[in-house]
């Protein structure tokens, strides 16, 4: 396990970040991503196999991660053994699922965890992310830091705790508070520099192209570009990943990653 402490103040990266995601060049978090305490309680649709719906996906093994296209599986890169894959039902929806697969020695994927609620973009996904525009990029992106306003819950990745993880604004967009948003967040690497603080400033694509885009704690409501978790869930997802497993998150609409 790494103890980063936060050497970076909230006066001085309380998420200065251009962002299209969770921050904006002001530092101020733009909305959705984050923060109820009920959200521990939360399932998705179907995850219930004692009301008729689909079995856990803990009971299932393959060899491929079900519902990922070849382009999708290369971009994934052959060393990586550890996959969060968040779907949604099409390009424009704010809500969806997803699932933690680990790949065995043998190559074969098998669900890691069951399967978890997700809010992301308020105006859904997009394959060319642009700052403000209020959706989540689609791809492939590894996950290699992590932090957040409360202290490590115990993840192997490097982890930076301090107050620039408050969010500055008390409720996103759509009114929801913001309260807790933060307390745990794993940085995506899209447009961004890996080995760095989720509250680094690194845009190798340009401001235009955003940045700051997160796994965090869920907050009831659409986010920024971010993706949302319940509280509990991200707790367990920390734990849970693993830098030697090099860790990626796959997400976007059902269609894109079939391809």
């Amino acid at each position: 396990m790494h103890a980063r402490t936060g050497a970076i103040t909230a006066a001085a990266l309380a998420l200065v970040l251009v962002l299209s995601g969770c921050q904006t060049q002001s530092g101020k978090a733009e909305g959705p991503g984050p923060a109820h305490e009920n959200d521990t309680a939360e399932r998705a649709p179907g995850a219930n196999p004692a009301h008729g719906a689909e079995p856990s996906p803990l009971a299932a093994r393959t060899t491929e991660i079900p519902g990922l296209g070849p382009k999708t599986r290369q971009r994934m890169g052959l060393k990586t053994r550890q996959a969060l894959v968040v779907r949604a039902e099409g390009v424009d929806a704010n809500q969806g699922t997803a699932v933690l697969y680990e790949r065995d020695s043998a190559g074969a994927w098998r669900p890691a965890s069951d399967i978890w609620p997700t809010r992301n973009g308020v105006r859904g996904w997009t394959e060319h992310h642009r700052q403000g525009d209020l959706r989540t990029p689609i791809g492939v992106y590894g996950l290699t830091d992590a932090g957040g306003l409360l202290k490590d819950p115990g993840t192997k990745l490097p982890y930076d705790q301090g107050p620039g993880f408050t969010p500055p604004n008390r409720t996103n967009v759509e009114g929801e508070p913001l309260t807790g948003a933060f307390d745990y967040v794993v940085a995506v690497n899209y447009n961004r520099v890996a080995g760095h603080t989720p509250l680094s400033w690194t845009r190798p694509l340009g401001d235009a192209r955003g940045g700051g885009i997160w796994l965090h704690v869920e907050h009831g409501a659409g986010t920024q570009g971010c993706v949302g978790l319940p509280r509990e869930r991200m707790k367990e997802l920390l734990r849970r990943l693993d830098p030697a497993a090099e860790p990626v998150v796959v997400m976007g609409p059902v269609a894109a990653l079939a391809a």
